[in-house]
């Protein structure tokens, strides 16, 4: 059976939240590096205790930003570069 646990690597070191159940020593384990995608809140002195009270007051947005139609809003910054690149050729209708 397959276990995934979330951790950190850092100064050469996987660290673990909190320690995996009924895991018998040694065990062999698969380690996933994660491309940096996500912000890193220690770099901006958000601990732990701080990142759990903003989840909390952030979470009464969650469900509109889950939706579907929400998702235009990925990589915003690239697609705003991108349409600065390749300008409308056409006027659209709405401007009419």
């Amino acid at each position: 059976m397959l276990r995934s646990l979330y951790g950190i690597y850092q100064n050469g070191r996987v660290e673990l939240p909190e320690m995996p159940l009924k895991m018998y020593e040694p065990t062999d384990v698969i380690v996933t590096f994660l491309e940096p995608n996500t912000i890193n809140l220690q770099t901006r002195n958000i601990d732990r205790s701080h990142a759990a009270d903003l989840r909390a007051r952030l979470s009464t947005f969650a469900e509109d930003w889950e939706k579907p139609e929400m998702n235009r809003y990925d990589n915003y910054d690239a697609k705003q570069s991108i349409d600065r690149t390749f300008p409308v050729l056409e006027k659209p209708r709405w401007l009419d």
